[in-house]
């Protein structure tokens, strides 16, 4: 709340034309209010009780008017309300354009803003309506107390003495809860959202919850985060129950405190008129606005302030985490800086003399101490995972579904953030750093690759424009992709990837990443549409090329073809040789008799 006030603030500033206009409409409303309750006053004590029924009706029409008059105010109030509530979407949309632009832009941890759509639609309407409904509420209270205050103090002010005190008590009691409730709104939502997230993903690793022996660890997650959602609904239920006794004591102790104190206020000289115009204010002004003001503030306010917070405050906490990072980064001294000796790694036996020959250089992937949670009390993905991959080297990732083989790669390729921990392509922290560095660092090709609407050759160069059409012929024979340029027309010929099937797509993907000069391939299961000569053209293909290539495998075939195969398993990570693995990973031995036993899959 504190983090909105400033830009409120500044919002409000720029429209006091606006404001003002409200505000004189508004007016017009007090007036209003305090017409009905003293016309029906003095219709009473000057007309019907004084034996003047003319005088009396004479008041009440005073009164009728000053209903009928609502309905051009309430006009008014709607034409001055769209002056505000307008420019406040414009800004809120404006607002998460420019920061999806510039997420995207930079490329930064968690890749691209996937909420953007949610933020231009649902939320900002949510937050444009909230704030009209608040608008309208907290204007028409004010004003309308105003009016039925005065006059009440018109008509006695010993009237004010016996109404105001439980009003201003069920007031103050309710404001005291807009905060704690507002925290407890969200605390309750976060706890649903992470309830629902865990399902999912238990839902769609059920088998390998099972196969793994894992399914107690989740049922107990699961567990904890069912008693996290009741304690916050208890919370929310018991701030709810304060606020209903706060709407009883403002909404009904008033009319029941004037009834007790009748005796007392005719023995103060105040007039039977007097009380039913009391009455009156209480029953037609005071207490429906006070009722839709405390309604609007516990329901709309809440959900406004939580929208807000949703559009405006994560990305501050970023960059303000962002800029702290670069300062620390800026302060270190030479030593601090200067590379640490080697971390603990899981780097089997014989492929330490492989390391050695490469002791000069930085190492093409490094991960030290790495953890990785989607969420505070979630378990975590991975957790302090140690792992350095020489330049050059040929790895394979394997491990049951949703273990977290598509999170390695996405720590790598710098587009997720750790938890805790360091990632670090080719002697370089990856996390936070600009798209077009990490371009050059590392190339990702995901399981569900990207081509676009243009010629062949612009595909395959798409990663470097400089390529020459020999060296595309040559990639486009290595890769068994001629029939496919062919049929497209040759490399000048026209690509429509709906037309195209997922396994052509995938080898316009790998081409283009072979064509690359970043010196990291990483491929997310992205050969699993082809077939396994394909496949295995393929990934021979990406190894004898220069660099590094890291492999979410597929199948069996990619991890025996790999120089190591690091295994997931949800528990710890090993890594070694296909042979090593057979040896001494109960979970390797179970997934190779899993390959050679499933179904084959279709290309």
């Amino acid at each position: 709340m504190r983090r909105l006030t400033p830009s409120a603030r500044r919002f409000l500033a720029h429209r006091k034309g606006v404001l003002v206009r409200l505000g004189l409409w508004s007016l017009a409303e007090s007036g209003q209010a305090f017409l009905v309750g003293y016309g029906v006053a003095r219709s009473v004590d000057e007309g019907f009780l004084a034996g003047d029924p003319g005088r009396g009706l004479l008041w009440l029409g005073a009164a009728l008017v000053g209903v009928l008059f609502g309905a051009p105010v309430v006009r008014g109030v709607f034409a001055q309300l769209a002056g505000v509530t307008e420019p406040l979407r414009d800004a809120l949309v404006r607002r998460a354009v420019d920061r999806s632009m510039a997420r995207a832009a930079r490329g930064g941890p968690g890749g691209t803003d996937r909420a953007a759509v949610s933020r231009l639609t649902n939320q900002v309407e949510i937050a444009r309506d909230s704030f009209a409904g608040l608008v309208l509420t907290l204007r028409s209270f004010v004003f309308t107390a105003v009016g039925a205050l005065l006059g009440l103090l018109s008509l006695h002010p010993a009237l004010l003495v016996v109404v105001l005190p439980p009003l201003a008590a069920g007031l103050a009691l309710f404001l005291v809860t807009l905060r704690p409730m507002a925290a407890a709104q969200r605390r309750a939502l976060a706890a649903d959202e992470a309830l629902g997230d865990h399902a999912a993903h238990a839902r769609a690793a059920l088998r390998d919850l099972t196969a793994c022996g894992t399914g107690p660890g989740a049922e107990r997650h699961g567990a904890d985060l069912v008693a996290e959602a009741a304690a916050a609904a208890r919370t929310l239920a018991g701030w709810a129950a304060v606020r209903t006794a706060s709407l009883g004591v403002a909404g009904h102790l008033p009319v029941l405190a004037l009834l007790l104190a009748v005796g007392w206020l005719r023995g103060r000289g105040v007039s039977a008129g007097a009380l039913l115009g009391a009455f009156t204010y209480l029953v037609q002004s005071l207490l429906p606005a006070l009722h839709t003001l405390m309604t609007a503030l516990g329901a709309a306010g809440s959900r406004l302030l939580v929208v807000l917070d949703r559009i405006l405050g994560p990305e501050r906490e970023r960059e303000r985490e962002q800029e702290q990072e670069q300062k620390q980064e800026q302060a270190r001294t030479p030593e601090q800086v200067r590379e640490p000796g080697p971390a603990p790694s899981i780097v089997s036996p014989p492929a330490a003399a492989a390391f050695a020959a490469h002791t000069a250089a930085a190492p093409a992937v490094d991960l030290r101490a790495v953890t990785l949670s989607y969420g505070v009390r979630a378990e975590p993905v991975l957790d302090a995972l140690d792992l350095r991959v020489a330049p050059g080297e040929h790895l394979a990732v394997v491990g049951p579904s949703g273990i977290g083989k598509s999170t390695l790669t996405r720590l790598v390729a710098g587009t997720l953030a750790p938890s805790r921990g360091e990632v670090r392509v080719a002697g370089r922290v990856v996390t936070g750093r600009p798209a077009a560095e990490l371009a050059a660092l590392r190339v990702l090709v995901p399981q569900e690759a990207y081509v676009f609407s243009g010629t062949v050759g612009d595909n395959l160069a798409y990663l470097r424009t400089d390529a020459s059409r020999s060296e595309l012929d040559t990639a486009v024979e290595a890769f068994g992709l001629r029939p496919l340029v062919e049929r497209l027309g040759g490399l000048d010929g026209t690509v429509r990837p709906a037309e195209l099937s997922p396994g052509e797509r995938q080898l316009l993907a790998l081409v283009r990443a072979h064509l690359s000069p970043a010196p990291l391939l990483l491929l997310d299961e992205a050969t699993c549409h082809l077939d396994p000569a394909a496949e295995a053209r393929a990934e021979e293909n990406l190894a004898r090329r220069p660099g590094t290539l890291l492999v979410v495998a597929h199948r069996l075939s990619s991890a025996v073809r790999a120089d190591r195969t690091l295994v997931l398993d949800g528990v710890r990570a090993e890594c070694g040789t296909h042979e090593e693995l057979l040896s001494r990973s109960p979970l390797y031995r179970e997934l190779t008799g899993h390959w050679h036993t499933g179904p084959p899959r279709q290309p």
